[in-house]
């Protein structure tokens, strides 16, 4: 892969990934949440797969392929399980509304870049000013966990973060070893499966039901 066209494709894929980041705070549809979630992590996948192509690395491009698979069809095929039932189910009451979020959005997009920039210095290369982009997609995933309050968009602000962390990884230090990869994106995928069926366990028990009902009977 040329010179222009590595950057190229990586600076696309790695900014996929914090768009579809920000996507997760403009749509409250569940199914589009889910879609836009598989499309992030096939794009980060795609992050692995071209820094392994250019580096002749063929353990970072088997960690881009178990990515493809496991957050690109696995983790949305099991999201889009909890409101199965309920195929247009929204986030009807978010906590911060969807233009707040935009712009708080970019504001955490600002503080990330800000953030980054000796890090960027540091790694250089081409890798290198696209390292602001995944501290910026943890930020925003953050920002989900507090801003949402339906359990299924809890379960997507938690990958969010896991992505952010892992496309840092891949641009920092060219790739993580594929059995460490293999092992993180395995833990992940156990997570989402318990918190599906603590989700699943609570629509049958409660219904629709988000975090707020859910304080108020507790307390």
């Amino acid at each position: 892969m040329s010179g222009p066209s590595y950057a190229s494709a990586l600076a696309l894929f790695a900014g996929a990934v914090l768009v579809c980041a920000v996507a997760v705070l403009w749509v409250s549809s569940v199914r589009m949440v889910v879609r836009v979630v598989a499309l992030q992590g096939w794009a980060l996948a795609a992050v692995a797969v071209t820094l392994g192509l250019q580096a002749h690395d063929a353990g970072l491009v088997a960690a881009g392929v178990v990515v493809a698979a496991i957050k690109g069809i696995v983790i949305p095929l099991l999201l889009g399980r909890i409101d199965a039932s309920d195929v247009t189910a929204r986030e009807q009451r978010p906590l911060v509304n969807v233009s707040a979020s935009l712009v708080v959005s970019a504001a955490l997009i600002l503080l990330a870049f800000a953030s980054t920039r000796v890090v960027s210095r540091v790694v250089g290369g081409t890798a290198g000013p696209l390292v602001g982009l995944g501290f910026a997609t943890l930020l925003v995933g953050f920002f989900v966990l507090v801003a949402r309050r339906r359990p299924v968009f809890q379960i997507v602000g938690l990958l969010l973060v896991d992505n952010g962390v892992a496309l840092v990884a891949f641009l920092v230090t060219a790739g993580v070893p594929f059995l460490i990869e293999l092992g993180v994106t395995l833990d992940v995928l156990l997570g989402v499966v318990v918190l599906m069926v603590l989700a699943q366990r609570m629509r049958h028990q409660f219904g629709d039901i988000d975090l707020d009902e859910l304080q108020e009977l507790h307390d």
